[in-house]
């Protein structure tokens, strides 16, 4: 899809040149941080100044609420719709936690962005093999006052609606105990558009929602769970 010339010259001559500079400069010191501290907190913090800048370059302003319903040394699953790439450094600079990502084991073979995730804490998964070794991660991140942030629609909606969440996760969470928080974000996908390169300055909203206590639930209830995370994100996209 073709791009105006304005934002055609922008996106090429300044943002990604500024982005490029950002993630190689932070992205270094995130890697080399990992020697050092294998908990990944420093890498975390790296990524968070790496979001901010991205957000004020590209002239994307967050308004966040209901952050007050979470006490601060906790550690949670956040929850969130998927509209846009976008979507990654909004929640990382507007979640005032030590978050980390379920990702493919695959993107570890990856140079770079496979040793940051191998290094930094985060969690390379087999899907096909995930089960206790997964959940035993899990325990030692939430032990340690890390949270995951996850996505689970699995893709990022084309059209801004909120697709159905897979089950997978909510059993994650049910098996280990783990409050999930649900988390809305609206307007993102206007930011970046799926299968566009061009960015747009523009106003993402952000709400976090109050946690779901998993302690008590059974397997089989993984799937109404997910039904109800869904609505109560739902709710505040639409």
């Amino acid at each position: 899809m073709s791009l105006p010339p304005f934002h055609w010259w922008r996106t090429v001559f300044w943002l990604i040149p500024a982005i490029s500079i950002y993630t190689g400069v932070l992205g270094s010191l995130s890697l080399a941080s990992g020697l050092v501290d294998r908990s990944g907190d420093t890498a975390h913090r790296c990524a968070r100044a790496w979001a901010r800048l991205i957000l004020l370059t590209t002239g994307v302003r967050v308004r966040v609420e209901g952050l007050e319903r979470l006490p601060r040394n906790g550690a949670y699953v956040f929850v969130s719709n998927h509209q846009s790439i976008y979507d990654i450094p909004i929640l990382f600079w507007t979640l005032p936690f030590q978050l980390r990502i379920i990702a493919k084991a695959s993107l570890g073979r990856f140079p770079v962005l496979g040793w940051h995730l191998r290094y930094t804490g985060h969690l390379l998964v087999e899907r096909a093999r995930a089960g206790a070794a997964t959940l035993a991660q899990v325990a030692a991140l939430m032990d340690g006052g890390r949270s995951l942030m996850v996505f689970p629609e699995g893709t990022r909606s084309p059209d801004g609606r909120v697709r159905p969440f897979k089950r997978g996760l909510f059993l994650m969470a049910i098996e280990a105990g783990l409050p999930v928080v649900p988390v809305s974000v609206a307007g993102s996908r206007h930011v970046m558009l799926k299968g566009r390169l061009m960015t747009c300055p523009g106003k993402v909203d952000v709400v976090v929602h109050d946690p779901i206590q998993t302690r008590g639930m059974d397997r089989g209830g993984a799937r109404s769970l997910a039904d109800r995370t869904r609505d109560i994100v739902e709710r505040s996209v639409a």
